[in-house]
């Protein structure tokens, strides 16, 4: 096994055990979100850029606690969710069965799927991408289990461009202390959050822009970019939302397998 190799995994291994930490309290996030606007709010982006069927074969990639599986469950969608951690499958599994939806739920690698060529109508995934150390290859992935005429949606952000920009920097920093006037008591210092700035710097979507990374990648992964959205953020984000991550607006990739 080669050094670059070896890198690679202890990369993975280490972004595995952030979100397994996180599980619990990203599960607490996602209820709320589904008790919120934001139910609505999302499914309603993903129906208006999702293949025209009544019944869709949806796979949710990197689905964490399960908000988007669960989301599309229950219009009457036929879903399978995968994640690389076992705690958020278990948090996964245990809101659907809360709110009485079948979801198949499997651990995976979003790089490396277990399933056949063809074999979904929809790929979807949020904040997903910028984790991986091999995003092309996510990429291609997920276009290769699409059927033909199948869509790819998924968002993401420049969540951590501010450690390699100054001047991203100092917006990010101004963000954050006006986001922190509408908090209720002051937001405690976050170890954890700190180690993912640690992970964040070995990972090769922080330091580029994005979409722009991302319009490059859909072409070379052999799909057809259908629609960027630099701003979905406005529609499924709170003002407090809004004003914390203005310095890196949420994006929507909208792509198909023609």
């Amino acid at each position: 096994m080669t050094k670059a190799t070896n890198n690679r995994l202890k990369i993975m291994e280490d972004v595995k055990k952030y979100w397994e930490v996180r599980s619990e309290s990203y599960s607490r996030q996602n209820i709320a979100e589904l008790h919120s606007f934001k139910k609505d709010a999302w499914k309603n982006i993903i129906i208006e850029n999702a293949p025209q069927k009544e019944t869709l074969k949806i796979l949710d990639v990197g689905t964490g606690p399960g908000f988007f599986a669960i989301n599309l469950a229950m219009e009457g969608h036929c879903v399978t969710a995968v994640d690389c951690t076992k705690g958020m499958i278990e948090k996964a599994k245990r809101n659907a069965e809360a709110y009485g939806v079948e979801v198949t739920f499997e651990i995976a690698n979003a790089q490396e799927l277990p399933f056949a060529d063809e074999s979904f109508d929809l790929v979807v995934s949020r904040n997903v991408l910028w984790n991986l150390e091999q995003p092309q290859k996510a990429l291609e992935e997920w276009g290769r289990v699409l059927t033909e005429d199948g869509r790819l949606l998924y968002y993401d952000a420049n969540w951590y461009l501010h450690l390699f920009d100054e001047e991203l920097k100092e917006l990010h920093i101004k963000s954050q202390m006006e986001a922190e006037k509408y908090l209720t008591e002051p937001a405690p210092e976050s170890k954890i959050g700190h180690k993912m700035e640690e992970l964040a710097f070995k990972l090769p979507l922080s330091k580029l822009n994005r979409p722009e990374w991302d319009i490059n990648a859909i072409e070379k992964s052999g799909l057809k970019l259908l629609k960027v959205d630099n701003d979905v953020g406005s529609r499924v984000w709170e003002k407090i939302e809004r004003i914390k991550y203005s310095a890196s607006p949420m994006f929507m990739v909208c792509a198909e397998k023609s």
